[in-house]
């Protein structure tokens, strides 16, 4: 399975700031140190083009321009620089790869040692965001999929966002387009405050614990195969966030690392038995404890891992 970084553009941020950003280079250490199957490949950065599909252009121009307002620098929550440009360039990219090794290049599942940047909307970014990865992914693998398969239908995608956040952005940029499925289960009274509304949201109380979570999901996911049976999606975007764990500090519910091991367990063998090529992203994950959060990247990707290998991959066209 391929995984695909770009954790060394590293953003200046000021002493006692809340992002983790240690995260992504001490998941890619560890990889790297003993990567069972797993090889890790630098991302390219997405170009204005590729952004454009999802994103307004006056809002790439001000991010790569450098003339967002501090209004909008606080609502992301980072200050600008190069840095974060190119940063959130090559999280957009490691997304795009990880789509197109799952869905055209036989690999059925990769990931993404960051990405799922839920909460950019196309005119903004917000909450760690700055542009939204799986949209551009996802529009993107559309356009390749139409332009290599033209006698096939369109492409169906599936967005599975587990963060513990919801996906207000993704589910602003979907709002009207049936072609992608936004699934998203959450903590109620999480950030956004202000929630949009995904094809599906499961609202979960604080202190949700692992059999409760789990119940809730396999609901979720029958409700997602019922409303998708007409139209099944090709693509998925797993979004396995970190934070729904007992020891995050923003996540306020209390799943176990064992339990969060049977989220994505299920989540991937419903994937895969269902023919759908899976992109994972890390998305969020706040641990008091640095290492606490990488763990559970780590077992997400192992068993990632394990899903790409426990059947045989979708046969879609390799795009030029």
């Amino acid at each position: 399975m391929q995984a695909f970084y770009s954790d060394h553009f590293v953003l200046p941020l000021p002493p006692g700031h809340s992002f983790p950003m240690g995260k992504y280079g001490r998941l890619r250490e560890r990889l790297a140190a003993d990567p069972q199957g797993i090889q890790l490949r630098e991302a390219l950065p997405a170009s204005d083009g590729e952004l454009a599909l999802a994103h307004d252009p006056a809002w790439i121009d001000a991010v790569v321009q450098g003339t967002t307002s501090p209004a909008q620098q606080r609502e992301i929550g980072f200050p600008w620089s190069p840095r974060m440009v190119e940063r959130a360039r090559r999280s957009v990219g490691a997304t795009v790869a990880a789509a197109r090794a799952a869905l055209f290049q036989g690999q059925g599942v990769a990931a993404n040692l960051a990405g799922g940047t839920h909460h950019a909307y196309a005119h903004k970014g917000s909450g760690y965001c700055v542009f939204n990865d799986v949209a551009v992914a996802a529009r993107l693998m559309q356009a390749e999929w139409h332009r290599h398969a033209p006698g096939q239908p369109l492409l169906r995608v599936l967005v599975v966002d587990l963060d513990v956040h919801q996906g207000n952005g993704t589910a602003a940029i979907f709002r009207d387009d049936s072609s992608v499925f936004t699934f998203s289960m959450h903590g109620a009274r999480n950030f956004p405050f202000r929630k949009e509304a995904s094809d599906l949201d499961v609202d979960l109380p604080d202190g949700c614990a692992d059999d409760a979570y789990l119940a809730a999901l396999d609901e979720a996911l029958q409700t997602v195969a019922e409303r998708c049976a007409a139209t099944p999606p090709r693509l998925a975007f797993y979004l396995a966030g970190a934070d729904p764990h007992e020891n995050d500090r923003l996540g306020r519910l209390k799943l176990s690392l064992a339990g969060l091991a049977e989220r994505d367990r299920r989540v991937l063998q419903w994937l895969r038995q269902r023919g759908m090529a899976v992109a994972v992203s890390m998305a969020g994950g706040y641990g008091r404890e640095l290492d606490t959060t990488v763990d559970v990247h780590l077992q997400t990707l192992r068993l990632a891992r394990q899903a790409a290998e426990s059947g045989d991959a979708p046969h879609h066209p390799h795009p030029a």
